[in-house]
């Protein structure tokens, strides 16, 4: 069915912006940008984004597998070697796919989809499935399998399962602890060995690892885990200074390296620290400046699966500058400064979250829902 998109929570489009949006099958709801603070999500917004996610847990084909095959017996099937996470295009977007419908279910019980979303829940995350999930970390050559972004999606996952009062979420998150067991294990193993930081805009971000493994670590009591993030933050990023975020974005980022950093220092430091570190670290911001730090970044084809990462880029530049934002004074010139960029980064993004094309579809959905759902500083 197609529907013209209507306006999305939190940053709007006006009326006759939104009568310009091209039609397209299951679109999200339309964003305003007469807001300047990006707002909570609808019902109908969750309904459509469930759509797209449930569109493509089950989705096997196509497939970019992150596998090292060590003999011929390693060539199987996706879903014969990750039962749980085989749709989605890639196994960290089967991950998010997963936290979205469980962070969609607790938002709106209620939601028209909520049936399907618990057969595509029981079906996908069995404690068989997800042993063999656990199972395959211990392989020879898997060591950096998903690191650290999978790792950190899967954390979010058994994080959201962990906080849910709900029967079938109880089991599911049974299921899912060996896992979660397991990858927080490995955080506490390798980055200790990892000497400096990588300040990519893409999966191996170490600021963006660190972010969410510090949620998981605060929300399931696990002290180990959220003292190493802290001390690995500090000594990765506290004493950065002009960050070269002049220079952003590289031309498939979904992260900003800057405000990921900054998004991660808001959670470890206490909030006068933050506020010295983030003068230091990004001296321009109370002027308005790195502008292309500020302004959305433009994406010219929705269908390669490259440049669509900048979709992503502009909704995770709006989380982080809406939480960096929540962690200053409301007196605070940057404070005004970040919650402005942030809702015309949501504007330019959430219209395109449903863009008809797999590319971006299999995976930007999370990002808008966390960036809709997530309380400024979570």
């Amino acid at each position: 069915m197609r529907r013209t998109i209507a306006a999305l929570a939190g940053c709007t489009l006006t009326a006759a912006a939104a009568m310009l949006i091209p039609a397209g099958p299951s679109r999200p709801a339309e964003p305003d940008a007469a807001r300047n603070e990006v707002g909570k999500m609808t019902r109908e917004q969750a309904s459509a984004f469930a759509k797209l996610a449930l569109k493509g847990v089950r989705k096997e084909y196509p497939n970019k597998p992150a596998d090292v095959l060590n003999s011929d017996k390693d060539v199987r099937a996706t879903r014969e070697v990750h039962p749980a996470f085989y749709g989605c295009f890639d196994w960290h977007s089967s991950v998010h796919g997963h936290w979205m419908l469980v962070r969609l279910l607790r938002q709106f019980p209620d939601l028209p989809e909520r049936k399907e979303i618990r057969a595509a829940l029981a079906e996908n995350l069995t404690a068989k499935n997800l042993k063999a999930e656990a199972d395959y970390f211990a392989r020879p050559n898997a060591q950096s399998f998903e690191r650290p972004y999978g790792w950190a999606w899967l954390l979010k996952l058994a994080e959201e399962l962990h906080g849910w009062d709900d029967a079938d979420g109880k089991e599911w998150s049974r299921n899912v602890k060996p896992l979660a067991d397991a990858l927080a294990a490995r955080y506490l193993a390798y980055f200790p060995k990892q000497t400096y930081p990588i300040r990519t805009g893409v999966h191996p971000n170490t600021a963006f690892g660190l972010s969410f493994a510090h949620d998981y670590a605060r929300a399931v009591g696990n002290k180990e885990l959220r003292e190493l993030v802290e001390e690995r933050a500090r000594a990765y990023f506290a004493k950065d200074a002009d960050l070269p975020a002049r220079w952003e974005p590289d031309g498939n980022d979904f992260f900003s390296p800057s405000l990921t950093e900054a998004d991660l220092m808001r959670r470890v430091l206490p909030a006068d620290d933050f506020r010295a570190w983030l003068r230091r670290a990004l001296p321009g911001l109370e002027k308005g400046e790195p502008k292309n730090l500020l302004e959305p970044a433009k994406v010219t084809d929705r269908s390669d699966p490259q440049l669509v990462h900048l979709d992503g880029l502009n909704l995770s530049r709006a989380w982080c500058m809406r939480s960096v934002a929540a962690a200053l004074p409301k007196d605070d010139p940057v404070r005004k400064v970040l919650t402005e960029s942030a809702a015309r980064h949501a504007d330019a993004a959430l219209r395109h979250v449903a863009s008809g094309d797999y590319a971006g579809e299999h995976w930007l959905a999370s990002f808008a829902v966390y960036l809709l759902s997530a309380p400024p500083g979570d």
